[in-house]
């Protein structure tokens, strides 16, 4: 049974974890705790930079033999980029080790056996649930090489995420407009439709905090991207680049029509629905990509349901009524015939950003 000073230590470490920008790695989160006082906090920032058990040991001011550290997933036991931190721990003298999650990655088994045969005590499981929610991107790309897919939008209280004339500027409020480029800023790639493109020419850039821009990707299957569209200007970062999905049979696009730097084109299957979506994830799978948010619009949205590509919803709600029937909705796919067959959301959160609402939790049929 764990205490409530331990359970208030691991929510501590889980909020210092979201601070970071470490992917391809996952977000980790350390307390170290001496005497029932926090002594230390530390997370992992970028990938190649020191993980969150060392970074919390170098912040602390004075030496931390004897403490307490509680992370939130599993300490490295192997050499990568960074040394192990079950030898920085070792080294640092520590004397017991609290673990929210075990490390999905295979390379990373032993770290527990390790510590323990040091002489060092170890307790696993404290917020298990928790810890795995804030890894399940990476544990996904881990286990299936795709990407964790995260469905975002902004809506009124009726569902709509435009007028009938197409008009979405803006349904939300300052607050939760900061939120969703914090959002970009989290996420590997965007994605969108070519439709979102023609219709709001969207940079799809982070814009409102301090961040680098995600690859953009637009999936279009005839290659209908006007040459002066926003989202093919360049971005800021090495990963600011735009990929453009096309059928594989699409007629070609005049010379230069995409020659913007950081511009590529990836030849799909095309399909019903345009271009084949799981060959789409596959491809920035292989690129590494671990979180994909998906901003729309309606029919990229209700595709990734139907086809139970879709891992979590993101959905900024606003006190607004558009009353009309014929304005677009959040999804537009084939689907559910019930409301028993209707997607179900889990794990979830709500948020209050200024006058609206974020609504976030986990597809029950991906658990």
């Amino acid at each position: 049974m764990w205490s409530d000073l331990e359970r208030a230590m691991m929510q501590r470490a889980l909020a210092e974890a979201k601070r970071g920008y470490p992917s391809p790695n996952p977000h980790v989160g350390a307390v170290i705790v001496h005497g029932g006082k926090i002594i230390s906090v530390g997370h992992h920032e970028r990938a190649g930079e020191a993980h969150a058990e060392v970074d919390a040991i170098r912040n602390a001011a004075a030496s931390v033999e004897g403490a307490t550290l509680f992370v939130t997933l599993e300490p490295c036991n192997h050499r990568g980029r960074t040394g192990p931190c079950t030898e920085a721990i070792l080294d640092a003298g520590l004397a017991r080790v609290v673990i929210g999650c075990l490390d999905p990655a295979p390379h990373v088994a032993g770290a527990v056996d390790r510590l323990r045969s040091a002489g060092v005590k170890v307790d696993v499981g404290l917020m298990e649930r928790e810890c795995s929610q804030l890894v399940a991107d990476f544990t996904k790309h881990i286990r299936t090489g795709l990407p964790f897919v995260t469905l975002k939008a902004a809506v009124t209280l009726d569902g709509k995420i435009a007028t009938r004339s197409g008009d979405s500027k803006w349904i939300t409020g300052e607050e939760a407009r900061t939120e969703a480029h914090r959002m970009r800023d989290q996420s590997d790639a965007i994605l969108v439709g070519v439709g979102t493109v023609l219709s709001d020419d969207p940079k799809l850039t982070v814009r409102r905090v301090e961040g680098r821009d995600p690859i953009r990707v637009v999936l279009d299957a005839d290659l209908r991207t006007p040459p002066g569209a926003a989202v093919l200007e360049p971005g800021q970062g090495s990963n600011a680049g735009v990929v453009v999905f096309h059928a594989a049979d699409a007629d070609p696009p005049p010379p230069k029509h995409f020659s913007a730097q950081g511009v590529e084109l990836v030849p799909v299957s095309r399909n019903e629905r345009g271009v084949n979506l799981q060959e789409v994830l596959q491809a920035l799978g292989e690129r590494g990509l671990v979180r994909l948010l998906v901003e729309g619009g309606a029919q990229v949205h209700g595709s990734f349901l139907d086809l139970g590509l879709a891992d979590r919803a993101a959905i900024f709600v606003a006190p607004r009524i558009v009353g009309d029937a014929s304005a677009l909705s959040f999804a537009a796919g084939s689907g559910a015939a019930s409301i028993e067959a209707a997607w179900r959301l889990v794990h979830t959160e709500f948020r209050a950003l200024g006058p609206d609402w974020l609504i976030s939790g986990d597809f029950e049929r991906m658990q």
